[in-house]
Formats: structure tokens, C-alpha cells, sequence
């Protein structure tokens, strides 16, 4: 390692001391607090520089599954939806929800931030379809306001998972609310992520970060949390869904499309071309 980039290495594991680690990392109930806050004040400019990728201001919605756009009418990895009942967990303002009810599901949306919801709510106002009455229902996925075996489906498109500290327990929460035989699909960051700048260009391709360290990111105002990601290994989420019961069937690691020239985030077609971004996991109960 030459002097410039040991002087580089060494400010990152600084910057990663300080905003990265913690001895004391944010629980469920503060973690909670911080994603509601943040998702509430941050709906709008996050439509405004997503939405039309992912199909929010669609009345009828679509069903992006991740910034690579695997869209779900290609991978079908929720199965044949028509007739079934459907849960999005962590919906943002639901376009995958709306998308699905226009193929046939009765689905329910839930989501923590009133914020997104509204937006959702705004868009499936102007909807003539099926989308129009999808449930919209503010919750807490740890603690999901269904009866045991209510859904044959819930799926999470980067939704809630990787901003609850005890991710262990949305799995059970899925694998409570789904009847057996049901399936349950979520997208998350890819882990190995974790070891990377959050840089999409050149910086973004040097691995400066332990993987093995769950520390989760945290941002703070004020001394208060306003901005939390919590990281696990693959390993980790693999242990989560068997822990509740699941059985694991697949897991996507998408490529980046030649067609796909946009960034988001870390997330950009040089990355993307050398090492996925994001983890789909696809498993069911028995």
C-alpha cells in the first residue's frame, strides 16, 4: 500500500470509528423512532429523486425490486398472485402493492412513516383499478397487526428489514402471519456493501471495512439518532429464516443491466459490474 492510499485507509477507518461503531448500538425502540422521523421528513425528496424509477406516481404502481430494476412481472418470484392474499411489509408508498392488487391479490400494504403512506394514499386515489382499495396501514413490522395465517405471500422491497435493529424478529412476524406453504420474498443491501465507501465512482471499489462488524450506521442530530442501517452478514440472514421457520430456496444476486445507466447511492453501473448491490432472498414455509 503506497503513502496515499495508507493516508486514505486510515481516514476511512477513522470516519468508520466514529460514525459507524458504537458500544452501545441503537435498539428496536430508538431504531424505530429515528426510521419513522427520517421517512416522514425525507418522503417527498425521495419521490421526487426516485419515484419515477420505481413507479410511485403510477396510480396503478409497479414492482421494482431493487436499484438494478428487476421488476417482479420478469422474475415472478412471489408466484402466481391472483386469488391470494398479500402482504408488502415496509411498503414505502406501496407501488409493489398497488402493481400486485392489478394482478390479482387482495393486498395489504403496511408501513412505519405516515409520510410515505400518504404519498401511496395520493396515488391510489387516482387509480380506476383494484390498486385504488389496497389497504394502506401504519405499523411496526416487528409487531404486524394480523392474526396468525392471515397471508400466502409477504415480500419487502428494501423496505423496513435493514432499518430494525431485530430483523430475527420481522422473519417470525412473517412467518406468523403467513399461512403454511406460504412464501415470503424480501431485497435487501447486499453485505458485502458493508465493506465499501458509499461511493458509486472509483472510491466505492476499495474494500476499507470489516464485514464481520454488525456495528450498525448511524447518522445523529442534535445528539438524538436521526438515520439508522443496520447490517448482517449472509450468513446472519440465513440463520434469521431458518431460526422462523423457513426454508430457503434462492438467493438473487442481481447483475447490473446494460440498459441501466442511472446511480443510486452506492449503487452504479461500475459497481454493479463488478459486484451486486443487492440480496434477494426467496424462502417459504413448509
Amino acid at each position: 500500500m503506497d503513502g496515499l492510499n495508507a493516508n486514505a485507509y486510515a481516514r476511512d477507518r477513522q470516519l468508520y470509528a466514529s460514525a459507524v461503531t458504537s458500544t452501545n448500538p441503537p435498539g428496536h425502540g430508538e431504531s424505530v423512532r429515528a426510521s419513522r422521523s427520517w421517512w416522514d421528513s425525507e418522503a417527498s425528496d425521495y419521490h421526487e429523486e426516485h419515484g419515477d424509477f420505481l413507479g410511485a406516481h403510477s396510480p396503478d404502481g409497479e414492482f421494482i425490486w431493487c436499484p438494478e430494476g428487476l421488476h417482479e412481472g420478469d422474475w415472478h418470484l412471489l408466484g402466481a398472485v391472483a386469488g391470494r392474499d398479500v402482504l408488502e411489509i415496509g411498503c414505502g408508498s406501496a407501488p409493489c402493492a398497488r402493481w400486485i392488487a392489478g394482478q390479482g391479490a387482495r393486498a395489504v400494504a403496511v408501513d412505519l412513516s405516515a409520510g410515505m403512506l400518504r404519498v401511496g394514499a395520493e396515488a391510489a386515489s387516482r387509480s380506476s383499478g383494484p390498486a385504488a382499495s389496497v389497504p394502506l396501514i401504519q405499523a411496526d413490522a416487528r409487531r404486524l397487526p394480523f392474526a396468525d395465517a392471515s397471508f400466502d405471500v409477504a415480500f419487502s422491497a428494501f423496505g423496513a428489514i435493514p432499518f430494525v435493529a431485530d430483523s430475527a424478529g420481522v422473519m417470525a412476524e412473517a412467518a406468523r402471519v403467513l399461512r403454511p406453504g406460504g412464501r415470503f420474498v424480501f431485497s435487501v443491501n447486499h453485505p458485502m456493501r458493508w465493506i465499501f465507501r458509499d461511493d458509486p465512482g472509483p472510491g466505492g471499489l476499495q474494500a476499507v471495512f470489516p464485514y464481520f462488524d454488525r456495528s450498525p450506521y448511524t447518522e445523529y442530530d442534535d445528539g438524538e439518532l436521526s438515520y439508522v442501517e443496520h447490517h448482517r452478514t449472509v450468513g446472519d440472514r440465513i440463520r434469521e429464516l431458518v431460526a422462523a421457520g423457513f426454508v430457503v430456496q434462492d438467493l438473487i444476486e442481481p447483475e447490473w443491466p446494460e440498459w441501466l445507466d442511472r446511480e443510486w447511492g452506492q449503487w452504479s453501473p461500475l459497481r454493479g459490474g463488478i459486484f451486486p448491490g443487492t440480496a434477494i432472498f426467496v424462502a417459504s414455509l413448509p
